[in-house]
């Protein structure tokens, strides 16, 4: 979806749209391996021309961008496509949920994105993701595009090529001329143990089947 998004963007209406484009895809992974994603990326637009344009490329369509992000491994939960004509800007906003991050690589939007959690040694699983080279072309400054991954690994992170890190969330942030021929995002991570049911909840599923079956006796004597 990311190098879809820019490419169309780029050699489509650049040059005519002296604008800004900003993704930022925010990611929860949980230590079964399913998970959530939030997407929302916006731009501006200098008239209602160029409103028309980028409508057209079906990108800011709420049907074409459910099915950019369908998939059987996947659930779209919910999109959202909304101008703001205070500061100009159009809007797409994407939830979903998914089996495990690796199934999102057969959604049309990760085709090339290369999502995959890996298992090592001792329980320590690598993340990565690949972002595709982008081309921006037309004189357009690079500068002008902002992307942003942000992740919730389910660990203690052991390393990493995170631009921000804060205990389990991890931020990685460039402008388009950073991407040069491709981009891959990594970390390490000591996988926390699965919950395990409490105790207490046995012991007090057995404290109400012992009352229901003394009740129950009780009643059937008299």
């Amino acid at each position: 979806m990311i190098q879809r998004l820019f490419t169309i963007i780029t050699i489509s209406f650049l040059i005519f749209i002296n604008g800004c484009l900003n993704y930022t895809q925010v990611t929860t992974i949980k230590t079964d391996g399913s998970g959530n994603m939030f997407i929302h990326y916006w731009m501006k637009w200098t008239s209602q021309r160029d409103s028309l344009i980028v409508e057209q490329l079906g990108i800011f369509n709420k049907d074409s961008v459910f099915k950019e992000f369908s998939s059987e491994f996947s659930h779209v939960t919910n999109v959202e496509v909304y101008k703001v004509f205070t500061d100009s800007t159009i809007h797409s906003k994407i939830e979903l949920n998914f089996h495990s991050l690796d199934s999102l690589n057969n959604t049309p939007a990760f085709k090339n994105s290369q999502l995959t959690i890996k298992t090592e040694e001792n329980n320590t699983k690598v993340f990565s993701q690949f972002i595709p080279p982008i081309a921006t072309g037309f004189g357009y400054g690079s500068k002008n595009f902002s992307i942003s991954f942000i992740y919730y690994l389910p660990g203690e992170i052991l390393s990493h090529n995170a631009t921000e890190i804060d205990r389990n969330k991890l931020t990685w942030h460039y402008p388009l001329d950073e991407i040069g021929r491709g981009k891959l995002i990594t970390a390490t991570y000591q996988q926390f143990k699965l919950k395990e049911t409490p105790i207490w909840i046995y012991l007090s599923a057995l404290f109400v089947l012992v009352v229901v079956i003394v009740y129950l006796f009780s009643k059937r004597i008299k």
